[in-house]
């Protein structure tokens, strides 16, 4: 961190101490008179450290004194302002390679010192969790909680929702995931994610014994009801949405031999059925509007009596997730979607902000930004997918604060006020 007002200091060691090449990523800074310096920005330099493969972790570093020959070093670079904001790494032995942990960790943290300053952040609301994945997780959280569960395993068919952080949660509450049935001991609990299945895993369910309890989506049931019904009339069902996604191996399963998936306008011309005249299109519920519309377009060109489901298949809160990142995208120089790689919803966000022309990314957490990516950015536009929780928010933002001074502009495009009952396994009298 040359040409930087940065100084080395002596450090207690960690607890645990450092490993061998490990570096430890201050959170905050604990003087020797015992004054605490918040460092915001950890996140960001653990992340540059994780990309480069080198082992690290984040806590206080608490400092002695001024030093330059002890084993546990502190490296405390000053940010461009007078505001107190501060970005520290420690490090401890040598790898075996003989290289010195704290050049990396000083590197990993210099690359952020580069792009500090000033930033407004807008924020797109609606974000983060819809009602359906608040729903899906209150039904894991009230099995866990219920009276003479101790002890005993609940198990999730899939993740619960497609988020890593909210599974990794609750995986250390003791919840076993699996991907499918016959990983479930005969007896036990088994809950269905929100994606929802199709009726020959329910019918596994009940052939195996298993107490079964369906945190599925309602809005995704009203697109199974409806594959169900229009394939009974004599339909062939084409449903729109995206290979291997769980949601929609369950909506196939509905009606199997009556139904065909269409990903794309491409596929369209592929498509074989016995009657044209009796064609009706459903959808993935977490789509992007613009590209499904195409899709739409394409079958009713090539079926023209192509029938429709009763009301919008895309859920109302992937619509007003676009919507409230479209409304803020010409002002930004850079948009951040919070989100899993496998959120089908936060990775619309993405795609259709890129195809408006701004640069976009998606990240699982504060850890997943890169310095590259604000340069020369003054303004970035923020958003989660829906099944991304607000913590991360707080804390991407927080993050950024460890750069410099941050003004949250919020925009809010709708207000969603939707709760779903839970099931009736996990409701309360």
């Amino acid at each position: 961190m040359e040409n930087r007002d940065t100084h080395v200091y002596a450090a207690v060691p960690p607890s645990p101490v450092l490993g061998e090449g490990e570096v430890l990523v201050a959170t905050e800074l604990v003087g020797p008179g015992r004054e605490r310096v918040s460092c915001p920005a950890a996140p960001l330099v653990r992340g540059v450290l994780e990309r480069a493969g080198r082992p690290v972790r984040t806590g206080p570093a608490e400092l002695v004194s001024p030093a330059q020959d002890s084993a546990f070093q502190v490296a405390v670079d000053r940010l461009p302002s007078d505001d107190g904001r501060r970005i520290a790494v420690a490090a401890g032995a040598m790898d075996s390679e003989g290289r010195s942990p704290l050049a990396a960790a000083c590197a990993a943290a210099d690359a952020w010192v580069g792009v500090a300053g000033p930033r407004t952040v807008l924020l797109a609301s609606p974000r983060s969790w819809c009602a359906g994945v608040e729903r899906a997780v209150e039904v894991v959280e009230r099995l866990l909680e219920e009276p003479g569960r101790r002890g005993r395993p609940l198990f999730v068919r899939k993740q619960i929702v497609h988020n890593t952080h909210v599974v990794r949660g609750l995986e250390r509450r003791g919840v076993v995931f699996v991907e499918e049935l016959d990983e479930v001991p005969e007896g036990a609990t088994v809950v269905f994610s929100a994606h929802g299945v199709s009726p020959a895993v329910r019918e596994e369910a009940r052939g195996r014994g298993l107490e079964a309890v369906d945190a599925t989506c309602p809005l995704v049931t009203k697109v199974h009801a409806e594959a169900r019904r229009f394939s009974a009339r004599g339909d062939t069902v084409v449903l729109i949405g995206h290979d291997g996604h769980e949601e929609v191996e369950g909506t196939l399963g509905e009606a199997p031999e009556h139904s065909v998936l269409v990903q794309s306008p491409s596929d369209v011309r592929d498509v074989e059925v016995p009657d044209p005249d009796r064609v009706t299109y459903l959808t993935q519920t977490t789509l992007a509007a613009d590209e499904t519309a195409e899709a739409v377009d394409a079958l009713r060109a090539r079926f023209p009596r192509l029938k429709e489901p009763p009301s919008d298949d895309i859920c109302y809160a992937t619509t007003n997730r676009q919507n409230a990142l479209e409304a803020i995208v010409p002002g930004a120089g850079l948009v951040l979607v919070i989100g899993s790689a496998n959120s089908s919803n936060s990775l619309r966000l993405v795609e259709r902000t890129r195809r408006a022309g701004t640069a976009a990314h998606l990240i699982g957490d504060a850890t997943g930004i890169r310095p590259g990516w604000l340069a020369g950015v003054a303004t970035v536009a923020l958003t989660a997918g829906a099944s991304a929780p607000q913590a991360l928010v707080d804390e991407v933002i927080r993050a950024l604060s460890g750069l410099g001074p941050v003004t949250v502009q919020e925009h809010s495009t709708a207000v969603e006020n939707v709760r779903f009952a839970p099931p009736k396994e996990v409701r309360t009298p």
